[in-house]
């Protein structure tokens, strides 16, 4: 394969400094909602990097479930590799490629467990086998096969039968408080219109930045 081959224009529009919004978390309400309406995949998926104890950067998907209190929530287990990470070293980044619309959004601040009520009610809310999935997996950690995890799965389907199902202590939700927040779209000969929020002690300072 040669990869210097696939290349393409982005033509989908640019952004002006007139676009913005003095709280660029109404921006980006604007563009999430607009990422769901073109019907992506996956709309609210985003890269949550961080750094491992053993210094490593590390990246994953995961899914956003809200903005609350200043900042970008989602949900995960608490003994997985990424909060073993935060435990350590709470700073995190998140980026959110919605390439069909030739949009970026990064974000790069500290992460913090959010309060349990807040991670009991999104819990609730959840699809019971996700419930499920939630006791089924020690998360991040080396199993057999498909058919022990399987296992796992149906002894949680055993453990709680039809009855309600509480959300695990180990499982719950974070939310990164962004220090910084960038809005790239892409432009006619890789002239793409980046703006860059930094919060001060005085509030959000947005810059145009050389693409």
């Amino acid at each position: 394969m040669n990869y210097e081959e696939h290349r393409r224009n982005y033509v989908l529009g640019g952004l002006r400094r007139e676009n913005l919004t003095d709280d660029p978390f109404a921006l980006f309400e604007k563009w999430q909602a607009q990422a769901i309406a073109a019907e992506l995949k996956d709309p609210t998926a985003v890269s949550l990097a961080t750094q491992e104890p053993s210094g490593n950067l590390w990246q994953r998907i995961v899914l956003l479930k809200g903005l609350s209190e200043g900042g970008f929530v989602f949900f995960t287990n608490y003994e997985s590799n990424k909060a073993r990470a935060l435990a350590q070293d709470n700073r995190g980044a998140l980026l959110f490629p919605w390439h069909e619309l030739d949009r970026q959004v990064t974000a790069s601040g500290h992460l913090n467990k959010i309060g349990d009520d807040e991670s009991d009610r999104y819990f609730a809310s959840r699809p019971r086998a996700s419930q499920l999935g939630a006791w089924a997996s020690d998360q991040s950690r080396p199993i057999a096969n498909r058919e022990a995890l399987v296992s796992q799965y149906e002894s949680a389907e055993q453990r709680f039968g039809n009855g309600i199902i509480p959300r695990p202590a180990h499982w719950g939700g974070y939310r990164l408080v962004p220090e910084q927040i960038e809005f790239w779209q892409g432009g006619e000969h890789r002239l793409h219109d980046r703006f860059r929020y930094v919060h001060t002690p005085s509030g959000w300072v947005v810059n145009r930045l050389q693409p």
